[in-house]
């Protein structure tokens, strides 16, 4: 009923929202003290508290951020449907078709192919694809780091990373 009377709602709904300010202020004095403060910097200033310059820097603009994130959701819309998963044994299929191989024959090679190369990776060889680019291990040392969660100094172990460096040739094909 208060809801119908907008006149009457007006009076009891100041007063309550200077309670729970009244009631939030000894908590923000205490988390951080008022003295010294100027009144737009201090929590307990109440109203003045909340500046009008403030505001706009918590809440971004839809004038400012729409056409950006529009491209943005655009462009991620139509990367996420472009790119598909090609398995060995379908690239093997379309090399045997364009060298009139057999699908089994074409995926033997393949097969060949790949464990050829972990071998080389296993040995420290660096591999050099011609219009591809170059793969090989690099070794990272071990390192102090921190546990995000608990601040707490841990040792990270040495490892080894397979690196991958796109030939220009790629590069190009692809930008």
């Amino acid at each position: 009923m208060a809801l119908k009377k907008p006149a009457a709602a007006a009076p009891t709904s100041k007063p309550a929202a200077k309670a729970p300010a009244a009631a939030k202020a000894p908590k923000a004095a205490a988390a951080k003290p008022a003295a010294g403060k100027p009144a737009a910097d201090n929590p307990a200033a109440g109203a003045k508290a909340a500046s009008p310059k403030a505001a706009p820097s918590k809440i971004a603009s839809p004038k400012a951020a729409s056409p950006k994130a529009a491209s943005l959701k655009a462009g991620a819309a139509t990367k996420a449907v472009a790119q598909t998963t090609v398995s060995l044994k379908q690239v093997a299929a379309q090399l045997g078709e364009s060298h009139g191989m057999e699908k089994k024959q074409a995926e033997a090679v393949m097969t060949g192919l790949v464990e050829l190369m972990v071998e080389h990776l296993k040995k420290g060889d660096r591999l050099r694809l011609n219009g591809l680019g170059i793969l090989q291990v690099r070794h990272s040392a071990a390192r102090m780091g921190r546990n995000p969660a608990t601040g707490a100094s841990i040792q990270i172990a040495a490892k080894k990373k397979i690196a991958f460096r796109p030939a220009k040739e790629l590069k190009d094909e692809l930008i």
